[in-house]
């Protein structure tokens, strides 16, 4: 049971993360909290070696700095740099990089969406929904936080955390049939 919410806590911060970013074009620095603190307290109850939640959190700081030097530049919003640091300690070294390649095509996609997208003007009933204006304005920058969050998503099932989580609830299944 407790297993299968914690296993939960990642995909409902992404969702969180995904639509904070659609609807407001922000990323905030609580939810982003709320992902680092995730990963490690689902680490620590998992039973992830303090070395191994190290490199973990080495795999964040890489990420970090790379996108805030993409950040510095202008090309990407301090939100999803932060968002994307958070993360990568989440995926480790391991899945890092399969998590960023599908975020990169992914957010390629949204970009050109959207790029393509704002050569119409909207239709009418939409002219009155603040959140659609702001995506469909050619000034405003493009919500790169839907595109980490899918991505990571892809990944997820794949990572050691995920593995553990569900391993812990076969055992506790198992041990429930078993006394049942």
């Amino acid at each position: 049971m407790i297993s299968s919410m914690l296993a939960f806590i990642f995909p409902l911060l992404m969702a969180l993360a995904a639509c904070s970013d659609l609807l407001t074009m922000r990323i905030s620095n609580a939810l982003v909290a709320a992902v680092v603190a995730g990963f490690v307290i689902v680490a620590l109850v998992v039973g992830m070696s303090p070395a191994l939640i190290g490199m973990h959190l080495a795999a964040g700081a890489l990420v970090l700095a790379v996108t805030f030097t993409l950040f510095a530049l202008g090309w990407i919003g301090g939100g999803d740099a932060k968002l994307a640091a958070a993360i990568a300690m989440w995926m480790g070294f391991e899945f890092m990089l399969p998590f960023l390649l599908y975020a990169a095509v992914l957010g390629g996609v949204l970009t050109l969406a959207l790029l393509i997208g704002r050569r119409w003007a909207l239709p009418g009933p939409l002219l009155g929904v603040g959140w659609i204006q702001r995506l469909h304005h050619p000034k405003t920058g493009v919500p790169y936080g839907i595109a980490l969050a899918i991505g990571a998503m892809l990944v997820y099932p794949q990572t050691l955390i995920y593995e553990r989580l569900v391993t812990n609830q076969a055992v506790q299944q198992t041990l429930l049939d078993q006394l049942g």
